[in-house]
């Protein structure tokens, strides 16, 4: 949706902690983070209109950061249930 925020943190709040020390400690997880972060921000472009582009490429986008974000959460819930409470 338009002018809604989907940072990792918004996304994943209940993971927070989880998300700064995976950022801080994996590399393959700080990458995804980079990726995600980058993708979302050519996204919040096109919808704010700072960046004219075709609506199909801005779907491969939207399509990207779900399939990138799917990822990440996968992450996050092996990690969690791995790490011991």
């Amino acid at each position: 949706m338009f002018g809604e925020i989907h940072d990792l943190p918004h996304e994943f709040p209940e993971y927070q902690d989880l998300i700064a020390q995976l950022r801080a400690n994996d590399l393959d997880f700080r990458h995804m983070y980079i990726e995600y972060h980058a993708l979302d921000e050519e996204i919040r472009k096109i919808e704010q209109n700072v960046e004219a582009v075709s609506d199909l490429y801005a779907e491969e986008l939207k399509k990207k950061r779900v399939l990138l974000k799917d990822r990440i959460y996968l992450t996050l819930r092996e990690q969690n249930a791995a790490s011991p409470s």
